[in-house]
């Protein structure tokens, strides 16, 4: 089996390493990765210049590939025949810092399981819920665990898995739990901010409203320190709303 490893906080970020040693046993294991940190990024994709890819001496031992372009990018190259054809699998990760509710529209490295997926192979995007992660082992081993599972069963087509462990030391993780998305948003979000000229300038924070009271959602599985597994797929279409949308009979005005 051939899994090709990304993230967003570039080649030689140490959740990188962590995931890249414990799916070694797996398979042939492939990291292509930013070059530099490239959180938050979400789905973009690099068309107004050359993508460049370049071998790197990663410091736990072995090669990677360092890419000028994002997380999505990577995926595409790894897929391509320039750097051996496509992989099995798509691993993404692990990334320091939660993906949960909306934020995962932001995200990097879910965007770059999405883009596994995009391109019809079995993806997952693995984060650890602090900001301050350095401690990456038990996702390391339950994505290898994980990864196991999804090569022997497969996933649905245009389905990926969206995974977050709790940032708890390994005996503390009290389950798994398959979740849905939660309502995750921020108010206050930009905060006005002045430079020493006197010039303004803005900057992203905000407070967080989750849905820890919401029973089933992964920011509630987070909040009881279970790791939470949730099934994203790339179809986006409100079937609900398509039903009731066709009964507006909508026109073209004359």
């Amino acid at each position: 089996m051939k899994i090709l490893v990304t993230n967003d906080d570039g080649i030689h970020a140490p959740g990188l390493a962590a995931l890249r040693a414990a799916l070694a046993d797996l398979g042939e294991v492939i990291a292509i990765a930013p070059d530099r940190p490239r959180s938050a990024c979400g789905h973009s994709v690099t068309l107004h210049k050359p993508l460049r890819l370049a071998r790197v001496r990663l410091a736990e031992g072995g090669e990677g590939f360092a890419s000028n372009g994002t997380p999505s990018d990577c995926v595409a190259l790894g897929v391509s025949e320039h750097t051996g054809g496509p992989p099995d699998l798509v691993v993404a990760g692990i990334n320091p810092g939660p993906n949960l509710g909306w934020d995962l529209t932001y995200s990097g490295t879910v965007a770059a399981a999405m883009e596994g997926a995009i391109c019809g192979l079995p993806s997952i995007a693995v984060s650890v819920a602090s900001y301050g992660a350095t401690d990456f082992s038990a996702a390391a081993d339950f994505a290898r665990y994980l990864s196991g599972a999804v090569a022997k069963r497969g996933l649905p087509q245009g389905t990926f898995l969206n995974v977050n462990v709790p940032a708890v030391a390994r005996q503390e993780i009290a389950g798994v739990e398959i979740t849905c998305q939660g309502r995750l948003r921020y108010e206050n979000r930009i905060e006005r901010r002045t430079d020493p000229r006197g010039g303004a300038y803005f900057w992203f924070s905000g407070d967080r409203i989750d849905s820890r009271l919401q029973p089933g959602s992964d920011v509630h599985a987070i909040a009881g320190g279970k790791i939470s597994i949730t099934p994203i797929r790339l179809d986006l279409t409100d079937q609900g709303l398509l039903t009731g949308l066709r009964e507006w009979n909508l026109q073209w005005p004359e």
